[in-house]
């Protein structure tokens, strides 16, 4: 069966990923090899959405980012292999989560790259913090916002994929928020969803950010999208844009030319 964005893209990890891995744990390779994940075995997984997200945040070097829900660090490590000397700050509430991105940057060597605040997102919003950002001081913001309402879907037995899929209605809007509020005027916001929330993420997205672009995910051509990208600029005013969007598979279960590219070789997505 061929992948859909939902999925989890693995290879075979460099040789140069370190010590043995532990049972409860994955050692996964994404961009071709060039980036080394460690994940839990059972739990939230970071897959192909993470990428795909990675590739289209228009970061330049010497710019400082943030993610609100790190996870593993999966989207901020291919983020930093792609553009280099930048700053990315994520947040994750869950510990052990938060403990693995560090570990993943320091294994991949972007530890200079990536700062991890054990934290709940929602207090990004507070002034009262010392260890969090300034408002408005990232040139970029991004996020892979949980995918499942609480009244919508059975929880996880795991913990941690119960953590990662806990979303309530509010919840969005309030990562919107967040995001907002964090990034500076005139910078962007990125987001990876679900296709059947895109009205609901607009709708939270309407006033605060403008110059918005939509791209599509396409698991085969002829199906509907199952993910999209959403990309707005802070206080910006430009019309909103539907982009053409990307096919994954071809008639068989390999990725596109134009997929492999940001998926295997780390190449940008650009959005605008």
């Amino acid at each position: 069966m061929p992948m859909t964005a939902a999925e989890p893209l693995t290879e075979t990890p460099p040789a140069s990923a370190g010590a043995a891995v532990p049972n409860s744990l994955t050692d996964d390779a994404f961009l071709g090899g060039k980036i080394s994940i460690l994940q839990p075995e059972k739990g939230f997984r970071a897959g192909i959405d993470s990428v795909f997200l990675a590739a289209t945040v228009p970061a330049e070097p010497g710019e400082t980012l943030f993610e609100a829900g790190i996870g593993t660090g999966a989207a901020a490590l291919c983020l930093a292999a792609r553009v280099g000397n930048i700053h990315i700050t994520g947040v994750e509430i869950a510990t052990r989560y938060a403990m693995m991105a560090e570990q993943n940057a320091k294994r991949n060597d972007l530890d200079g790259s990536i700062r991890v605040i054990k934290g709940d997102v929602k207090d990004a919003l507070r002034r009262d913090l010392a260890a969090w950002p300034e408002h408005g001081s990232f040139s970029h913001a991004f996020a892979n916002p949980p995918f499942f309402d609480n009244d919508k879907s059975t929880k996880s037995p795991n913990s941690l994929r119960a953590v990662a899929n806990s979303f309530g209605p509010e919840d969005l809007e309030l990562w919107v928020k967040v995001l907002a509020t964090m990034v500076t005027l005139r910078g962007t916001v990125t987001f990876v969803h679900r296709a059947e929330a895109l009205g609901r993420l607009l709708s939270n997205m309407e006033g605060r950010f403008g110059d918005i672009r939509i791209a599509p995910l396409y698991a085969r051509e002829g199906m509907a999208a199952s993910r999209v990208i959403v990309q707005g600029v802070k206080g910006a005013r430009g019309p909103m844009q539907l982009l053409p969007g990307l096919i994954l598979h071809s008639a068989g279960s390999q990725f596109t030319p134009e997929a492999e590219a940001i998926l295997r070789d780390g190449l940008a997505w650009r959005l605008r």
